[in-house]
């Protein structure tokens, strides 16, 4: 036999042959190396130690093994005699899959010799004899670790065995092996010591995220499905093909997560999803009816275009998927009254007409009700910080970052501390959450404006994620920034108004006025349909009387916050007297459904603003505050008890809170326990009635699940619920 490894001797075939081991078809003599009969992946046993068992290519007829770097891959080598340590030697060729161009210079190929004993393994491929099988002497368990750096992807391997002079090269590249980032691994860059926390952020398939407006906020369930069909091979394909991330970077989640955020998103090499913040969803489907990013990525898979249509939370979702099913923590986050500061000035400035309204075309920063995006759990070696720690990535395309629709991965902590040019994009991400909101009364484009007021306290009230363990929301806001008017809060603003080359001038303060005092009464709690009442209140905390002049807003606008059409407008003139217990007037307007209803199939969220000013001083105010109408949910009843493999009828229903009557209706229903989202049609709802639709599955897992459910018509959507049991 020769000594060329390149090619393999032709006498000797390796040839697949199903679940768990690649043969080969003998045609030698007992003498010479080595000859590889089979392997054995020990996919249940690899699967459990690299918490990979859940992965459907794991559990396929002809399974592909999962397991993470820096853990011993377990496999079972038969030879055709016994394996001779002093006299044989096995070698591993690993060669990453995507490549053509492998060698070992840039970490896409490695060698690496079978050896008695195993190496700490950090940063260099081991492999070791675990043991011989007492049975059968010809059956060697070996143990063979990726380095905690090595690059993740799809490896293949070839076997080398050599006696003397004489060597034979075996094939195992029909049965590629997935490697990824490791949690568990404690030289990992994404390494994370509670247990509690991998199983939310890694494993767990199913989350929620928040939605609606700081004063009433609209809980949602997202199905991430990362170990379901397709989910790990589109994860790949995303990084490697969509963002073509060069495959030596793949190692370095940093830059990995960095190019996911840009390749979830359609403006660049057409990502995932394509957004629309309109209210025209035609040849799609509107953001509010996806239930999880199992559909999403299939359809991208399947069409190889954008799927039509995301807003924030869709990109956040689809980016959770990605992000667990390589390995690496994240959770989605959201942040209400988020700014979008497209100046960089670290102030949200909005211009106000003498009719009270925001003038749009004069605008372009921009305060979202809601913004949703994602956080990555990894050390920082670029910014010379080794401790692991939250890192922003955001998939929504809002600004170009080195000429690209992406974002991050920006430190939390030096967002916290004002740290704003530490790479990337920490600058947005300080403005989102901690810019300052800044009314000027506008005059004419040859005129000096006039600060009308500025709202420390107005961006980032309150920043949340759903809580580890629990389907409950845990408050993150102090992990962005130090409390509101604190000496701390101020400080830092500071600190980064300094770093900013572009500091924005403020001039034409007002007079110190502060003896009347405007509040806004929103009533909590309405349900749409019903009637509300929106209200000024204004105090007089002086020492006589004053006139003030009110106009009253009730505008639609969309969660990024941009105003539609005009609800309702007040002007009034009140004198306000300064006795004690006569010195509260109202400003206010009652609106009913068909007042409303035509600006609230979609977020049904209200911007209130009220311009205001105090005859004979120059005291002008002006403010603005949100307001969400509230859906209703919809309810879950079980007719069985759920147990695995067997079948559980259910029931969803809602009642139509309408006065009218709900056309063409569906109810859409998803779960770990549903292959596929179910889409049944109800037709009509009459107004005020409850409509139900039944259905069943079976469970194919033990433990806690959740179904959830949405229904839409023509008339309202996002109608949504969910339903933990066990099974």
């Amino acid at each position: 036999m020769g000594n060329d490894l390149s090619k393999p001797n032709e006498n000797y075939i390796v040839v697949p042959t199903g679940d768990n081991m690649i043969r080969r078809s003998p045609n030698t003599t007992d003498m010479g190396p080595l000859n590889l009969e089979w392997i054995n992946y020990c996919f249940v046993k690899n699967g459990q130690k690299h918490r990979t068992d859940k992965y459907y290519c794991m559990r396929e007829r002809n399974p592909t093994l999962v397991v993470r770097r820096g853990l011993p891959i377990c496999f079972y080598l038969k030879f055709d005699r016994e394996f001779d340590m002093a006299n044989d030697s096995v070698s591993f060729m690993f060669k990453l899959a995507e490549t053509g161009d492998a060698n070992f210079g840039n970490n896409t190929m490695a060698a690496v010799p079978l050896k008695e004993n195993p190496s700490n393994g950090n940063g260099q491929w081991s492999a070791y004899v675990m043991s011989t099988d007492d049975l059968d002497p010809n059956v060697v368990s070996v143990r063979i670790t990726p380095p905690n750096n090595c690059i993740v992807g799809q490896w293949v391997f070839d076997i080398d065995t050599r006696s003397g002079q004489e060597a034979a090269m075996f094939s195992a590249k029909g049965n590629p092996i997935y490697i990824l980032f490791n949690p568990w691994c404690p030289t990992d860059e994404v390494y994370i010591k509670d247990d509690a926390l991998r199983d939310e952020y890694v494993l767990s398939e199913e989350g929620l995220m928040w939605r609606g407006s700081h004063s009433r906020q609209k809980e949602v369930m997202w199905k991430y499905g990362q170990f379901q069909k397709n989910m790990l091979e589109s994860s790949f394909l995303l990084l490697l093909n969509i963002r073509r991330l060069a495959l030596i970077h793949c190692s370095d989640p940093v830059k990995v997560s960095r190019s996911l955020s840009a390749a979830v998103n359609a403006p660049d090499e057409l990502g995932v999803v394509q957004g629309n913040w309109t209210e025209d969803f035609s040849g799609g489907t509107p953001p509010i009816n996806w239930l999880g990013s199992v559909d999403i990525l299939n359809q991208f898979i399947k069409t190889k275009k954008p799927v039509k249509y995301g807003q924030c939370w869709v990109y956040a979702g689809v980016l959770t998927t990605v992000c667990r099913a390589i390995g690496i923590p994240c959770r989605p986050v959201t942040a209400y009254c988020a700014a979008h500061d497209t100046q960089n000035s670290l102030t949200i400035d909005y211009l106000v007409d003498d009719d009270g309204k925001i003038i749009e075309e004069l605008q372009t920063d921009s305060i979202w009700n809601y913004h949703v995006w994602n956080e990555v759990w990894m050390a920082r070696p670029d910014l010379n910080i080794l401790d692991r720690s939250w890192q922003v990535i955001d998939a929504t395309p809002q600004e170009l970052s080195e000429g690209q629709f992406k974002c991050g991965p920006a430190s939390v902590t030096a967002v916290k501390n004002g740290d704003i040019r530490a790479p990337y994009d920490t600058a947005f991400v300080y403005s989102e959450v901690n810019a300052d909101k800044v009314y000027w009364r506008y005059y004419g484009i040859s005129q000096p404006m006039k600060l009308l007021r500025k709202d420390t306290e107005a961006i980032g009230k309150l920043i949340c994620t759903k809580a580890a363990g629990k389907w409950e929301q845990e408050n993150i806001t102090e992990n962005y920034k130090y409390p509101e008017k604190s000496s701390e809060e101020r400080i830092t603003m500071h600190k980064a108004l300094k770093q900013n080359n572009s500091i924005f001038s403020r001039y034409y303060l007002n007079e110190d006025f502060n003896e009347i005092k405007f509040d806004f009464e929103l009533v909590d709690d309405i349900i749409v349909g019903e009637n509300f009442r929106v209200a000024v209140r204004i105090t007089n905390k002086g020492h006589k009387d004053y006139t003030v002049k009110v106009i009253l807003r009730v505008d639609a606008v969309d969660y990024t916050g941009k105003n539609g059409s005009l609800v309702a407008k007040v002007e009034q003139q009140k004198v306000v007297l300064h006795d004690p217990g006569s010195n509260i007037e109202y400003v206010q307007t009652a609106l009913t459904y068909f007042d409303y209803g035509n600006d609230v199939k979609s977020q049904n969220v209200f911007n209130i603003s009220c311009l205001a000013s105090v005859v004979d001083t120059d005291y002008e105010y002006f403010g603005q505050d949100d307001f969400r109408v509230r859906k209703p949910d919809i309810e879950f009843e079980m007719h069985d008890k759920p147990a695995m493999s067997r079948e559980v009828r259910a029931t969803v229903k809602f009642r139509n809170p309408l006065p009218l009557t709900l056309k063409d209706g569906k109810f859409f229903i998803a779960g770990s326990s549903l292959p596929k989202t179910l889409e049944i049609k109800v037709g009509k709802v009459s107004a005020k009635k409850t409509t139900s639709v039944s259905f069943k599955f079976t469970p194919q897992f033990t433990g806690k699940q959740v179904i959830s459910a949405k229904f839409t018509s023509k008339q309202l959507q996002d109608i949504d619920g969910y339903l933990q049991f066990m099974v």
